[in-house]
């Protein structure tokens, strides 16, 4: 029987991301599914915090070259690969010299407080899905972790919805630790909506305030279930979570017990 195929969007993954709880978080679980007996494969933002000697990066040539249109600009997407040891997981790094170089005014390794946030999580996800296709690595699950993920299951539902590659798909979002200091552009929704998102899935939010909880509600309403990693998530988020009627694992279960992670991912 072949293995089942999980595909990890992460936004921090140990040791690319200096070890901190949320880029161990990232490199444990999806371990944790090799382990188990899944196929595992791992995209996340190739920051500057990267060093890409230190942990072997290389291009792949043959998935570079394509250009992102946002705003009007055009943006080049570099693919960049490395084998995560001792596991041999591959991981697949979506870099840009536009959005992912590392600023002196960056006040952590993902630059939560870039001002172009919103169009970094745009670019970060088509380049991922553009990139997923062209592999042919067909996964039954994407577990999608962090506010740079997060519009990743909207576009999956609205942009890729015949796509063989993802073809029944099961699409989990992980609500991770951590905020989007900086003000998301005003213009946010008129470049999804250039993107070719419905005006009415941005209907829904237009009155909201424009912050991380954002984010987090897109990924919530169109994953097909919900991991909240984060032990300190609003009474908000976690009664929009709880009213979305999705299937949900809570912080403090996924603590105390080792095999939660694993037995929820299958449940599904």
């Amino acid at each position: 029987m072949a293995k089942k195929r999980i595909l990890f969007i992460s936004q921090e993954v140990a040791p690319y991301i200096p070890a901190n709880p949320l880029s161990s978080l990232g490199k444990n679980i999806a371990t944790s599914m090799q382990e188990h007996g899944c196929e595992v494969r791992i995209f996340m933002p190739k920051f500057g915090a990267v060093n890409e000697r230190r942990n072997q990066l290389h291009e792949v040539i043959r998935l570079s070259g394509m250009n992102i249109v946002i705003s009007e600009n055009d943006h080049p997407l570099i693919i960049k690969v490395a084998s995560l040891q001792p596991s041999r997981i591959q991981v697949y790094f979506i870099d840009s010299d536009d959005y992912f170089q590392k600023l002196d005014s960056d006040e952590d390794n993902v630059g939560s407080n870039r001002t172009d946030n919103d169009e970094r999580a745009i670019f970060f996800t088509r380049g991922t899905l553009e990139t997923a296709k062209k592999l042919k690595w067909d996964p039954k699950v994407i577990n999608c972790a962090g506010w740079i993920t997060a519009l990743i299951p909207l576009y999956l539902k609205r942009l890729y919805p015949d796509d063989p590659s993802f073809k029944g798909t099961k699409v989990v979002y992980t609500v991770l630790p951590g905020e989007i200091t900086a003000p998301i552009d005003e213009n946010f929704f008129a470049k999804l909506k250039a993107d070719g998102i419905p005006q009415r899935d941005l209907k829904k939010f237009a009155t909201l305030v424009r912050d991380t909880n954002l984010f987090h509600r897109f990924a919530i309403d169109f994953s097909h279930a919900v991991i909240i990693a984060d032990p300190d998530v609003s009474p908000e988020l976690l009664e929009y979570i709880q009213s979305s009627g999705k299937p949900f694992i809570t912080a403090d279960k996924l603590e105390a017990e080792p095999n939660a992670y694993a037995e929820f991912i299958q449940s599904l």
